[in-house]
């Protein structure tokens, strides 16, 4: 008997298989593509340069059938299932063999400005949402670099500069469209099918491949919004003051503070090139933005080197974070954390900053607010109890792997005493193995994953992810 969730080889011979791929191609209107094809490398590259896909076989789909199509083909000659989106949408792990799914070319988008929704397709980045819904005064819950993918944002949970005020992107979610592990197009809503729904909704890709999401958006035109940077000689007090100002903010008020190592680059501004900052990222969203002035005021009297914290409109949002748009290779960890003193922002700072075995960007995300409640409509976003998430990112263009790993275990462990014992999903990036995936949920939403997955995907097709396997009979 096998093991449930474990890779099924392909016996069919080889010249079979090649007439099923031919098959296949004149069956979607995309693009099928095998190794060493034109187009195949540029096809399955991403934002993260560090993983890359090496699939047998890539499906560029233009639309929900041709997704379907790439299902069926692989359930039929049993090869797992990838999927490759817009922006940061790069698996868990890089397909090596079987079927990659890229959804970037499927840019259908909708703003229905009376409802104050949106549909997007899998291929939309928040960058388009942004733009369209902005004359109508209307914003989505994006996150902190507008190219990110829509999709796989959202049903990872979803934690961005609006959340504090409106909660998770998922739990804005009202349908969504998926090809299940069948080959059926499914149109999957609360009253439709609410298990499926539920899981969906921080399951992300174990359950299906999701062609598109009805979302709400919100009436953002404006926000009090910008970066407050410090020079690292200051980083103890900065952190100190931080953690105290925003236990006491209100819902309205979402803020992270970074350390952050620049290197010596002409691309980045001279104030930055080759030094060590912390930067505070303020996003404050409210009907009346007069109160933000004096909210910050505390963090400003700190003395910043240079304050870009002014009123602008939401279409702006990407700069007060001002993420890298280009792709990179980089690796990261991530932990949840309750409540944080100065004993934290000693473990923290004896870790980064000048002396760090490498050089990190690490980020402390201020959570709560509407973050702690539960969706109105419940899904499996867990972990809702957290203060913080620590987020430490490295570029592997400036150290090896080999000692960026432990550097980043180290700082983890460090934390201990404060964390959660939870995770981010979609700060996993490419932590994959089952402690890690499980120690995203709640261990009763686990569970009860597991049962559903067992229901929606009993052979694992959808593997080659944050894997949730299929339960066991009893």
């Amino acid at each position: 008997m096998s093991t449930p969730g474990a890779p099924t080889p392909d016996t069919t011979p080889s010249s079979d298989f090649d007439q099923a791929v031919e098959a296949l191609a004149r069956q979607v209107k995309g693009v099928v593509l095998t190794p060493g094809q034109e187009g195949y490398d540029a096809q399955r590259a991403g934002n993260q340069t560090g993983r890359t896909h090496r699939p047998a076989v890539l499906v560029g789909a233009s639309g929900p059938a041709d997704v379907q199509q790439a299902v069926v083909f692989a359930a039929r000659h049993h090869l797992p299932v990838a999927v490759q989106g817009t922006g940061h949408a790069l698996g868990a792990v890089a397909a090596d063999g079987g079927v990659l799914i890229n959804t970037s070319r499927m840019t259908g988008l909708r703003i229905d400005t009376r409802a104050a929704t949106a549909w997007v397709a899998a291929g939309v980045s928040w960058d388009q949402v942004i733009h369209e819904a902005a004359p109508a005064g209307l914003a989505p819950l994006a996150g902190s670099a507008p190219g990110v993918g829509v999709v796989s944002y959202t049903l990872g949970g979803g934690l961005g500069l609006l959340s504090r005020r409106y909660g998770y992107a998922a739990d804005h979610v009202r349908s969504i469209d998926v090809v299940t592990a069948d080959g059926r197009l499914r149109h999957v809503t609360p009253a439709s099918d609410p298990d499926l729904f539920w899981a969906l909704r921080g399951g992300r890709d174990n359950f299906g491949v999701v062609t598109g999401l009805e979302i709400d958006l919100m009436p953002v035109p404006t926000l009090y919004g910008g970066g407050l940077f410090f020079d690292y000689a200051s980083a103890r007090e900065v952190l100190d003051t931080y953690l105290s100002w925003s236990a006491g903010m209100p819902e309205e008020m979402t803020s992270s503070l970074a350390v952050i190592s620049f290197p010596d680059a002409p691309v980045l501004p001279p104030p930055l090139r080759g030094r060590h900052v912390v930067h505070v990222r303020i996003a404050y969203a409210a009907d009346d933005l007069s109160p933000a002035k004096d909210l910050i005021a505390p963090l400003r009297a700190l003395g910043p080197f240079n304050d870009t914290v002014r009123e602008l409109p939401y279409a702006e949002v990407g700069t007060i974070h001002n993420d890298p748009p280009v792709p990179g290779s980089f690796e990261s960890a991530t932990a949840l954390l309750g409540e944080l003193g100065p004993d934290a922002a000693g473990a923290l700072l004896d870790l980064v900053g000048p002396h760090a075995p490498v050089p990190h960007v690490v980020e402390l995300r201020h959570l709560g607010g509407a973050l702690a409640r539960p969706a109105r409509v419940p899904n499996a976003v867990g972990h809702r109890d957290a203060h913080y998430l620590i987020n430490i990112v490295s570029r592997l263009e400036r150290a090896d792997l080999t000692d960026i790993q432990p550097a980043h275990e180290h700082l983890v462990q460090a934390l201990a005493p404060w964390s959660t014992g939870g995770r981010a999903l979609t700060f996993l990036n490419g932590r994959r193995d089952a402690e890690h995936v499980r120690s995203a949920y709640e261990a009763e939403d686990y569970r009860r994953l597991t049962e559903l997955k067992a229901v929606h995907d009993p052979g694992n097709l959808f593997r080659l992810n944050h894997n949730i396997p299929p339960a066991t009979p009893a």
